[in-house]
């Protein structure tokens, strides 16, 4: 569900009317909600009565120490609802898009090698429990099985919950994800084997078995919860440092990069047995 955003600064009634026209064609316009939000606790801070050319520059300077990609994309965020204002108001203020910073090439995908991936799991299988988080070494494979054999993205994989996997057909229920849409994933024979390994060891820890808790769980305290994107990145990015995997360019690849494996491997699978890609 789209959670409701509340507006305080001067422009507030505009900056809500735009973005539930966002969402009556259907989008939960998630980021535009947070780069709308971002731009008014800014204009709240600095006791702006508008978004004039002076504010939106200083806003703009105070996204300086942002990756130049991230900020052209909340700078024409707000673009198109300057757009949408000048409907209204022919003489509103709206930025010029030529002066926004200039797209960076995104980096190009690492494809891990199956021994590679061998390496992941066996860095995920090292981790040792902590009081934090006593099935980190179990979340760690899990994930690593899951996100090369399923092609989920990070957060995909994050908000899955108990009741979005059919035990029975062996299927996972992705729900309201990118572009709003939700898909049916099927497992692999050794990834539900992997999966039912998991559910049984977090059974043992006596985490909630209802339907509506997180799949991936950790300790907060006396509590099991959810883990958050932020704590699964550090998690899945320890497993990668452990296997000592990098790049080409003697970086550690990204987690996102198991999602362009997953892909590129069953190409290769397909191509190798004759299958009509």
């Amino acid at each position: 569900m789209t959670e409701a955003v509340t507006f305080k600064s001067p422009i507030a009634p505009l900056l809500t009317r735009y973005l539930a026209l966002k969402r009556a064609l259907g989008r939960q316009a998630l980021d535009t909600a947070y780069i709308l939000e971002y731009l008014d606790r800014f204009l709240v801070s600095c006791h702006a009565t508008d978004l004039t050319r002076e504010t939106f520059a200083a806003w703009n300077q105070s996204m300086a120490p942002l990756q130049a990609n991230t900020r052209r994309a909340r700078l024409r965020s707000v673009y198109h609802f300057c757009l949408f204002r000048r409907r209204d108001d022919p003489h509103t203020f709206v930025p010029d898009p030529t002066q926004f910073p200039s797209p960076i090439p995104h980096r190009s995908p690492y494809i891990f090698s199956a021994a590679e991936i061998i390496r992941l799991l066996d860095a995920a299988d090292s981790l040792a429990p902590h009081e934090g988080s006593p099935l980190q070494r179990e979340i760690a494979r899990i994930s690593v099985v899951v996100l090369y054999t399923a092609g989920l993205r990070r957060g995909e994989l994050v908000r899955l919950t108990l009741g979005d996997y059919d035990e029975a057909d062996k299927v996972l229920h992705v729900r309201q994800t990118k572009f709003n849409k939700s898909r049916l994933v099927p497992l692999s024979a050794d990834a539900s084997v992997e999966l039912d390994r998991y559910l049984t060891a977090r059974q043992a820890f006596g985490a909630p078995s209802d339907g509506t808790s997180p799949l991936l769980i950790h300790n907060h305290g006396a509590r099991f919860r959810g883990y958050t994107g932020g704590g699964f990145s550090q998690l899945l990015s320890k497993v990668i440092r452990t296997a000592g995997i990098l790049t080409p360019q003697g970086r550690a690849p990204r987690i996102h990069d198991l999602r362009f494996t997953f892909a590129v491997h069953a190409l290769w699978r397909w191509y190798r047995t004759g299958v009509d890609v």
